[in-house]
């Protein structure tokens, strides 16, 4: 096991390397490489990742306090069980990433590509998601109460019993939606009937 405390690293190359079961407390990466790397069991608290490069690499039951990871490439990552809590994760991309129980407690997901993900089941209250892509995903049953989904990307997904209570839906063409079985407040509800030309009041 290993621990990296207040260190900064630039461009460092990480490919390949077994990164398994450390802490990273407080640390920066920036623009490094971590393509395929061995990291399954780490814990990151505090940390900063900036424009680096995940694709590949072996997060699976990973735990996430408090970090930033933005702009960063996940593309065919294995997150299966990892945790994110208050977690910002901005720009990223998750593009064919294995997420399959996943947690992820709050924190910041906007502009993230999270298409096809499964989120079924997922406890989301008051996740930030602004503008993320969340296409074809399935949301079933998700609490995702005081989510911010504004201007989110939502065709194709899946809702049934889903709680949207209290989400911020600002932007989302609601027409479109299959909103069978989900739960809405009553703005919301007022906010589709309107959509379909009813005059509410």
């Amino acid at each position: 096991m290993y621990q990296y405390t207040n260190q900064t690293f630039h461009t460092h190359n990480f490919d390949q390397a077994n990164l398994q079961d450390g802490e990273l407390n407080n640390c920066t990466f920036e623009k490094c490489t971590f393509r395929g790397t061995s990291m399954e069991e780490m814990t990151s608290t505090g940390c900063q990742f900036i424009d680096c490069d995940f694709t590949g690499a072996l997060l699976n039951a990973s735990l996430h306090k408090g970090s930033a990871f933005t702009n960063c490439k996940f593309m065919g990552t294995n997150l299966f069980v990892s945790k994110f809590e208050q977690c910002k994760m901005m720009g990223s991309d998750f593009s064919n990433a294995y997420m399959d129980g996943i947690t992820l407690l709050g924190g910041d997901w906007s502009y993230t590509n999270l298409r096809h993900t499964n989120l079924s089941r997922q406890d989301l209250r008051g996740i930030k998601l602004t503008e993320a892509d969340l296409f074809g995903c399935n949301l079933e049953k998700s609490d995702i109460r005081g989510a911010d989904l504004s201007h989110v990307q939502m065709g194709q997904c899946k809702l049934k019993g889903a709680d949207l209570r209290d989400a911020k839906l600002d932007g989302i063409d609601l027409k479109s939606l299959d909103l069978q079985g989900v739960k809405l407040d009553v703005a919301q509800a007022v906010l589709l009937a309107r959509s379909f030309g009813a005059k509410v009041g």
